[in-house]
């Protein structure tokens, strides 16, 4: 059973722990889908409840309309994580997710949830701005970026059939991430920036500045990798990610961490 609370539509626990302390939510990248978590949920089984989003658009939600507005999407997705705030909630979110993660935690705080911790994955802080046009590109041109970032299953990307299917939501998704922003508002939590020392999607100064989105402590974590860092250094990730949470469940750290390249 991996759909959480039957009818809810947005979440999908592939190794539920409702016993857990605390609850961890994924948010996946553009054109991801919630099982890009699956060894998220796998390695994190132990310490929390981990939960994992399925935009519309994709895998068992590819018959519903794609969103293209980060706006309407984070709206769409806060009230669905209300009934998750009975113990402590923390937001994981790459790429586009971290995005989506920020801004469905603005909205969640305004309602009087504030998270106990923001990880920011793979993603420049919403007030910078890069001027992106890859949603206006064929779909010969889409495709060329997704090879470029490693990010997208090359079983997909060789079998036309499947890109087919695939590609109006990662269109509509990079729509809506390159149409964001920028944004200067903060939230209430911590955040954890973390960010491949090589990723073209996001350089480390521009990782830096979610600094200033957050009136709680801030840390960056840098790793060595390109965007996609996170599968190619999944068990350093991990261990940061499990290292934090167990900080977040203490209270959290006093002051903020060095910054330090793993």
């Amino acid at each position: 059973m991996t759909v959480a609370d039957g009818s809810n539509l947005w979440l999908r626990r592939f190794h539920p722990a409702p016993d857990a302390p605390a609850r961890l939510v994924c948010f996946p990248h553009a054109g991801g889908s919630a099982s890009f978590y699956f060894p998220v949920s796998a390695a994190l089984a132990s310490d929390c409840d981990v939960a994992a989003l399925q935009y519309p658009g994709r895998q068992d939600r590819r018959t519903e309309p794609n969103v293209d507005d980060i706006g309407v999407l984070a709206d769409r997705i806060a009230p669905e994580l209300v009934p998750l705030f009975d113990r402590p909630v923390v937001f994981f979110g790459h790429s586009m997710g971290a995005i989506i993660a920020f801004e469905v935690a603005r909205r969640l705080q305004s309602r009087g949830h504030t998270l106990a911790l923001l990880f920011a994955s793979g993603r420049r802080a919403p007030s910078t701005r890069r001027a992106e046009t890859v949603h206006q590109r064929d779909d010969d041109g889409l495709v060329a970026e997704l090879k470029a970032l490693s990010g997208t299953d090359a079983q997909v990307l060789g079998d036309e059939e499947l890109l087919r299917m695939v590609l109006p939501a990662i269109r509509s998704d990079y729509r809506a991430i390159e149409t964001y922003g920028p944004v200067e508002a903060t939230v209430d939590c911590p955040i954890t920036a973390l960010v491949g020392d090589a990723d073209p999607k996001s350089t480390v100064e521009e990782a830096e500045a979610w600094r200033a989105h957050t009136t709680a402590a801030f840390h960056l974590q840098v790793f060595n990798g390109g965007h996609f860092y996170l599968s190619s250094r999944a068990a350093e990730v991990i261990a940061v990610v499990r290292e934090t949470l167990r900080d977040a469940g203490t209270g959290g750290t006093a002051g903020e961490p060095a910054r330090r390249a793993v």
